[in-house]
């Protein structure tokens, strides 16, 4: 049996929209979900220190685990003017279900959740289980930090294989770019700008190095595209600068990362574009948050890449499992970050993507899913549970 009761996922989803959570403030949704794991059957439910709620359906042994991941944090909605219905309303029309969250990425955390309860229930009815273990995590802060609250999963939970739920249109991905956060500081001397020869400023000196910026011709992947190089932003200090050279000045760069980028190569890079004849800093943003748990997430802002190859045993087996039910995907990769930063790029865990919806509909007004798509990503995770646990 490969179907999901329509009704119950789209129920689940509808709660998990009205249950607003930007970053830090995902308790509610958490909660929805461990109360729902635990009714489905799920042998074990946790809500972990930082506030991610993981449940585990228990092997016989013998097969691999999977867990299938997926973030419950959600952006802003900046206007809610702009939006034509209810963004926490869940509200159903023409075959979508409208909401922050909808395609990014709630209804996919719904999805899989009930995809394992699925064989949760089959294991109390029948007393079969399959051989691996199975997970699910709904993580949070993924908007602002992807991959570190997955980390901290991926301390008590060691599968062999890790589904990333984002928007892949039911392809399956095989790797994303990933993302660092750079910045660069110009140091002057300040003076009062009545005499601005008495100082240096800070502001002149970024400039040169903003034009070798624009100018850098970006390392290009066969598979995953450029590593783009943007600036995001710029202050100056002391800000406002009210009859003040200014002595400090600071950019921000996004720097999306290419497969084997680290650190140091990443600052490398952009040390070799500074004058020779000025005080600069090079360095990767961190930052702090903290979790509505009381727990602190952070680090560095660097997200590396990763790909896993098309003829990977693992990519098979999902593949297999997809077919088997009728669906034909093909390969992709994210345009964007995810959670698999670091469960395959810092961690090394074998890593697919695979959910429902759009990666252009992530982040926008009136950001909506497709039910059935959502139905039919259901019936993947179910399929790839089984085929790969055992």
């Amino acid at each position: 049996m490969n179907k999901i009761d329509r009704d119950e996922l789209i129920a689940l989803t509808r709660r998990l929209i009205r249950a607003q959570s930007l970053s830090g403030q995902e308790r509610e949704a958490a909660q929805i979900l461990k109360d729902t794991m635990i009714a489905l059957g799920y042998d074990e439910v946790w809500i972990d220190p930082y506030g991610s709620v993981v449940g585990k359906v228990k092997g016989s042994g013998g097969g691999p685990s999977v867990l299938f991941d997926g973030h419950i944090d959600t952006v802003p909605v900046a206007d809610p003017g702009k939006w034509t219905r209810d963004p926490f309303g869940g509200e159903i029309a023409d075959g979508r279900m409208y909401g922050r969250g909808t395609s990014d990425m709630k209804a996919a955390v719904a999805a899989a959740v009930l995809a394992v309860g699925a064989i949760a229930r089959e294991a109390a009815r029948t007393g079969v289980r399959p051989k691996g273990d199975l997970y699910v995590s709904g993580t949070v802060f993924e908007e602002v930090f992807e991959g570190a609250a997955l980390g901290k999963v991926l301390e008590t939970v060691r599968p062999d294989l890790v589904v990333i739920m984002e928007a892949t249109g039911l392809k399956l991905n095989i790797g994303q770019r990933g993302r660092a956060e750079v910045t660069i500081a110009a140091h002057g001397r300040s003076a009062h700008s009545s005499n601005p020869d008495f100082g240096a400023n800070a502001v002149y000196a970024m400039m040169p190095v903003i034009s070798a910026i624009r100018a850098m011709q970006p390392a290009e992947h066969a598979v995953l595209g450029r590593g783009i190089s943007v600036v995001t932003d710029i202050i100056s200090s002391p800000y406002p600068g009210a009859s003040v050279v200014p002595d400090r000045c600071a950019i921000t760069i996004d720097r999306r990362l290419l497969i084997g980028e680290d650190p140091a190569s990443v600052i490398a890079e952009y040390e070799s574009l500074l004058p020779a004849d000025g005080r600069y800093e090079v360095g990767i943003a961190r930052a702090e948050r903290q979790c509505y748990t009381g727990a602190v997430l952070g680090g560095e802002r660097f997200f590396p890449a990763w790909l896993m190859p098309e003829d990977d045993p693992w990519v098979g087996l999902a593949l297999e499992a997809l077919r088997g039910i009728g669906q034909e995907p093909e390969l992709g990769v994210y345009r964007f970050c995810t959670n698999g930063s670091f469960s395959a790029g810092t961690a090394g865990i074998p890593t697919i993507g695979y959910g429902p919806s759009y990666e252009h509909l992530a982040h926008i007004v009136d950001e909506y899913i497709e039910l059935d798509q959502l139905e039919r990503a259901a019936e993947g995770y179910l399929a790839i549970a089984r085929r790969i646990a055992g």
